[in-house]
Protein backbone atom coordinates (compact mmCIF):
# COMPACT_ATOMS: atom_id res chain seq x y z
CA UNK A 1 0.00 0.00 0.00
CA UNK A 2 0.95 3.67 0.06
CA UNK A 3 1.56 6.45 2.55
CA UNK A 4 2.27 10.17 2.52
CA UNK A 5 5.32 11.70 4.13
CA UNK A 6 6.67 15.21 3.93
CA UNK A 7 8.84 15.91 0.90
CA UNK A 8 12.54 15.40 1.66
CA UNK A 9 15.69 16.50 -0.11
CA UNK A 10 16.50 12.87 -0.96
CA UNK A 11 13.43 12.87 -3.26
CA UNK A 12 14.80 15.62 -5.49
CA UNK A 13 16.78 13.50 -7.99
CA UNK A 14 13.67 11.48 -8.87
CA UNK A 15 11.44 14.57 -8.92
CA UNK A 16 13.88 16.33 -11.21
CA UNK A 17 13.71 13.44 -13.68
CA UNK A 18 9.91 13.70 -13.65
CA UNK A 19 9.96 17.45 -14.16
CA UNK A 20 12.16 16.89 -17.21
CA UNK A 21 9.76 14.36 -18.75
CA UNK A 22 7.82 16.12 -21.55
CA UNK A 23 5.14 13.39 -21.63
CA UNK A 24 4.40 13.76 -17.92
CA UNK A 25 4.45 17.56 -17.99
CA UNK A 26 2.13 17.41 -21.01
CA UNK A 27 -0.65 16.24 -18.65
CA UNK A 28 -0.11 19.06 -16.16
CA UNK A 29 -0.87 22.77 -16.25
CA UNK A 30 2.80 23.71 -15.91
CA UNK A 31 4.82 24.49 -19.02
CA UNK A 32 7.56 22.11 -20.06
CA UNK A 33 11.04 23.52 -19.61
CA UNK A 34 14.45 22.13 -18.85
CA UNK A 35 15.07 22.13 -15.11
CA UNK A 36 18.45 21.29 -13.66
CA UNK A 37 18.84 19.71 -10.25
CA UNK A 38 20.02 22.95 -8.65
CA UNK A 39 16.72 24.63 -9.58
CA UNK A 40 14.83 21.83 -7.82
CA UNK A 41 17.14 22.12 -4.81
CA UNK A 42 16.31 25.84 -4.60
CA UNK A 43 12.58 24.99 -5.04
CA UNK A 44 12.91 22.60 -2.07
CA UNK A 45 14.78 25.18 0.02
CA UNK A 46 12.03 27.71 -0.73
CA UNK A 47 9.43 25.16 0.34
CA UNK A 48 11.26 24.62 3.64
CA UNK A 49 11.09 28.37 4.27
CA UNK A 50 7.36 28.55 3.37
CA UNK A 51 5.93 25.54 5.20
CA UNK A 52 3.34 27.76 6.91
CA UNK A 53 1.75 28.35 3.49
CA UNK A 54 2.46 25.01 1.78
CA UNK A 55 2.27 21.30 2.54
CA UNK A 56 4.22 19.10 0.11
CA UNK A 57 4.09 15.34 0.51
CA UNK A 58 5.79 12.49 -1.24
CA UNK A 59 3.58 9.54 -2.10
CA UNK A 60 5.60 6.44 -1.26
CA UNK A 61 5.30 2.69 -0.84
CA UNK A 62 4.67 2.10 2.86
CA UNK A 63 7.11 -0.83 2.95
CA UNK A 64 10.16 0.29 0.98
CA UNK A 65 9.64 4.08 0.59
CA UNK A 66 9.72 3.96 -3.25
CA UNK A 67 8.61 7.38 -4.50
CA UNK A 68 5.48 7.30 -6.70
CA UNK A 69 4.45 10.94 -6.82
CA UNK A 70 3.79 14.23 -5.11
CA UNK A 71 0.67 15.77 -3.63
CA UNK A 72 0.64 19.31 -2.30
CA UNK A 73 -1.51 21.94 -0.72
CA UNK A 74 -0.19 25.35 -1.72
CA UNK A 75 -1.11 28.95 -1.06
CA UNK A 76 -2.74 28.11 2.26
CA UNK A 77 -4.91 31.07 3.19
CA UNK A 78 -5.75 30.90 6.89
CA UNK A 79 -8.10 33.89 6.72
CA UNK A 80 -10.32 32.32 4.03
CA UNK A 81 -9.40 28.76 5.11
CA UNK A 82 -8.57 27.56 1.59
CA UNK A 83 -5.70 26.09 -0.39
CA UNK A 84 -4.84 24.72 -3.83
CA UNK A 85 -4.29 21.00 -4.43
CA UNK A 86 -1.64 19.69 -6.84
CA UNK A 87 -0.97 16.07 -7.79
CA UNK A 88 1.73 14.41 -9.89
CA UNK A 89 2.25 10.67 -10.34
CA UNK A 90 5.74 10.32 -11.74
CA UNK A 91 6.20 7.17 -13.80
CA UNK A 92 3.61 6.03 -16.32
CA UNK A 93 3.63 2.47 -14.95
CA UNK A 94 2.37 3.79 -11.59
CA UNK A 95 -0.65 5.60 -13.07
CA UNK A 96 -4.08 4.00 -12.99
CA UNK A 97 -3.33 1.98 -9.85
CA UNK A 98 -5.22 4.11 -7.31
CA UNK A 99 -2.15 5.99 -6.08
CA UNK A 100 -3.59 9.39 -7.02
CA UNK A 101 -6.95 8.63 -5.43
CA UNK A 102 -5.23 7.51 -2.24
CA UNK A 103 -3.08 10.67 -2.15
CA UNK A 104 -5.96 13.07 -2.82
CA UNK A 105 -8.14 11.46 -0.15
CA UNK A 106 -5.31 11.52 2.40
CA UNK A 107 -4.54 15.17 1.64
CA UNK A 108 -8.22 16.13 1.88
CA UNK A 109 -8.39 14.45 5.29
CA UNK A 110 -5.32 16.40 6.38
CA UNK A 111 -6.68 19.67 4.99
CA UNK A 112 -10.10 19.44 6.60
CA UNK A 113 -9.39 17.51 9.80
CA UNK A 114 -5.92 18.78 10.77
CA UNK A 115 -5.50 22.18 9.09
CA UNK A 116 -9.13 23.28 9.62
CA UNK A 117 -9.53 24.40 6.02
CA UNK A 118 -12.94 25.07 4.47
CA UNK A 119 -12.23 24.86 0.73
CA UNK A 120 -9.72 23.04 -1.47
CA UNK A 121 -9.52 24.02 -5.12
CA UNK A 122 -7.56 22.92 -8.15
CA UNK A 123 -7.14 23.32 -11.90
CA UNK A 124 -6.56 20.65 -14.50
CA UNK A 125 -6.19 20.65 -18.26
CA UNK A 126 -9.58 20.33 -19.97
CA UNK A 127 -8.21 17.50 -22.10
CA UNK A 128 -6.97 15.56 -19.05
CA UNK A 129 -10.15 13.54 -18.55
CA UNK A 130 -8.40 10.94 -16.37
CA UNK A 131 -7.50 13.55 -13.75
CA UNK A 132 -10.94 15.15 -13.97
CA UNK A 133 -12.57 11.79 -13.24
CA UNK A 134 -10.22 11.17 -10.30
CA UNK A 135 -11.07 14.55 -8.74
CA UNK A 136 -14.81 14.11 -9.30
CA UNK A 137 -14.64 10.62 -7.74
CA UNK A 138 -12.98 12.21 -4.69
CA UNK A 139 -15.87 14.67 -4.31
CA UNK A 140 -14.63 17.74 -6.16
CA UNK A 141 -17.28 19.77 -7.97
CA UNK A 142 -16.67 21.29 -11.38
CA UNK A 143 -17.01 25.06 -10.96
CA UNK A 144 -16.19 26.19 -14.48
CA UNK A 145 -13.28 26.61 -16.78
CA UNK A 146 -10.73 29.15 -17.86
CA UNK A 147 -10.71 29.55 -21.61
CA UNK A 148 -7.34 29.15 -23.32
CA UNK A 149 -5.57 29.64 -20.01
CA UNK A 150 -2.29 27.79 -20.64
CA UNK A 151 0.06 27.53 -23.59
CA UNK A 152 1.24 23.96 -24.28
CA UNK A 153 2.69 22.38 -27.40
CA UNK A 154 2.12 25.44 -29.54
CA UNK A 155 -1.52 26.10 -28.62
CA UNK A 156 -3.65 27.54 -25.86
CA UNK A 157 -5.63 25.05 -23.80
CA UNK A 158 -8.62 25.45 -21.48
CA UNK A 159 -8.32 24.67 -17.78
CA UNK A 160 -11.12 23.22 -15.67
CA UNK A 161 -11.66 24.53 -12.15
CA UNK A 162 -12.74 22.21 -9.34
CA UNK A 163 -13.31 22.62 -5.61
CA UNK A 164 -14.54 20.70 -2.61
CA UNK A 165 -15.92 22.25 0.56
CA UNK A 166 -15.53 20.90 4.05
CA UNK A 167 -19.26 20.05 4.36
CA UNK A 168 -19.13 18.11 1.07
CA UNK A 169 -16.11 16.18 2.31
CA UNK A 170 -17.83 15.44 5.64
CA UNK A 171 -20.93 14.18 3.84
CA UNK A 172 -18.78 11.81 1.73
CA UNK A 173 -16.95 10.58 4.86
CA UNK A 174 -20.30 9.99 6.58
CA UNK A 175 -21.48 7.82 3.67
CA UNK A 176 -18.37 5.61 3.57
Amino acid sequence: MYKLRELESRDLTVINSWRNDPELIGHLGAPYRYINLRVDEEWFENYMRSRARNVRCSIVDENDDVLYGLVSLTNLDQFNQCAELHLMIGNIEHRGKGIGTFAVKEMLHHAFMNLNLHRIELSCLAENTVSAKLYENCGFKHEGFQRKAVFKNGKYIDMHRYAILREEYMEIKGNE
